[in-house]
């Protein structure tokens, strides 16, 4: 197992025989426009692609009358990032990002060049603070509220559809719900409750057909879990303040674990991802950077400052696209760092 120790503001990597890969070599290219990247065994790499923080960036090509408009008028106003937390890519690669700090998510279409910031803002069930996000198949966003309780549900196109857990008086049914994933094929909904330390299964009306956990630190227990994600049969859940990703079946059997319960590998886990390989990705918010691991819990590398790719402070959401781009939330700047991961035996 492979373990970090912070010592003098630096992090030390300690590695038992076991481990896989060898730490990742930075390469620094000779253009200085060029991004650097981490280059591992195998022929794995990951690049360094470029960061984002508003809708101007989405919004780069503007025509001559626009420019005209501008000129006269004066520049738009673009949103911008206040607090961002979680993050997903839909299957057209765009990014919703959850930003509890403006009571809203960003929608970045940058295939389109256009951005949308959706809310809700309707008498008793008013968004307060969007946590974390999913989609289903028809890209349909599904949005936790750790303030109201509630789950707040939008369409594809972002308009707003109904609320899940807004009970007769106005207030939720979930006490603070953070982590949640859509299975659409099965129709099922899970939702973690983080100060219920519990999962609910829901069918897709809201309903709740199972709870999974309960409080402890034994296998399938949690304390304070948050991020969820859906991967296959498995059910990763991140158990933060057990320090560790706990992987579930379906039906909550545990499966395994990486990290250990007072003090691990991983110290304050927050969102999680997964690549083409399989490799599990967790933002470390203690540490300010992304460990990668297997399927059995080993590191195979990690990268932040220290690693030479990448700069973060609290990092949050976490989340891969189809074509195994990294995005990272970079909570305290304010701004979602984009990475390209490159797996064994690609160019």
């Amino acid at each position: 197992m492979v373990q970090f120790l912070l010592k003098s503001g630096s992090i030390l990597l300690l590695l038992a025989p076991a481990a896989t890969w060898a730490r990742p070599r930075v390469k620094t290219p000779a253009a200085a426009t060029d991004a650097p990247y981490l280059e591992m065994d195998g022929g794995r790499r990951l690049q360094f692609e470029r960061s984002f923080q508003s809708e101007r960036e989405v919004k780069t090509k503007r025509g001559f009358w626009t420019k005209m408009i501008d000129f006269a008028a004066g520049a738009p106003d673009y949103r911008s990032l206040v607090r961002p937390y979680s993050l997903v890519s839909d299957s057209r690669e765009r990014i919703i990002l959850t930003d509890p700090g403006a009571s809203g998510v960003h929608i970045f279409d940058f295939a389109q060049q256009k951005y949308k910031f959706i809310s809700h803002r309707d008498g008793k069930d008013e968004m307060r603070a969007p946590m974390c996000v999913a989609v289903d198949k028809q890209d349909n966003i599904y949005v936790t509220d750790s303030e109201a309780g509630k789950i707040f549900v939008f369409g594809a196109n972002g308009k707003f559809q109904r609320v899940i857990g807004s009970l007769r008086g106005g207030e939720g049914f979930f006490k603070r719900p953070t982590g949640i994933a859509v299975d659409s094929d099965a129709q099922r909904i899970f939702v973690s409750d983080t100060w219920r330390n519990k999962i609910y299964v829901l069918d897709m009306q809201g309903s709740v057909l199972q709870t999974i956990g309960k409080r402890g630190e034994g296998n399938g227990e949690f304390n304070f879990p948050t991020e969820l994600r859906l991967d296959g049969e498995d059910l990763i859940v991140v158990d933060a303040m057990n320090f560790r990703v706990q992987v579930l079946d379906r039906a909550g059997k545990f499966r395994y674990a990486i990290g250990r319960p007072r003090g691990g590998d991983l110290y304050r886990p927050k969102g999680v991802g997964l690549d083409s390989e399989g490799h599990l990705y967790v933002a470390d918010a203690f540490y300010n950077i992304v460990q990668v691991f297997d399927r059995e819990g080993r590191l195979l590398y990690y990268f932040g400052k220290d690693a030479g790719v990448g700069d973060f402070k609290l990092p949050a959401g976490l989340a891969l696209d189809r074509s195994d781009r990294v995005y990272v939330v970079d909570t305290v700047h304010r701004r979602v760092q984009v990475f390209q991961y490159f797996g064994g035996g690609a160019r």
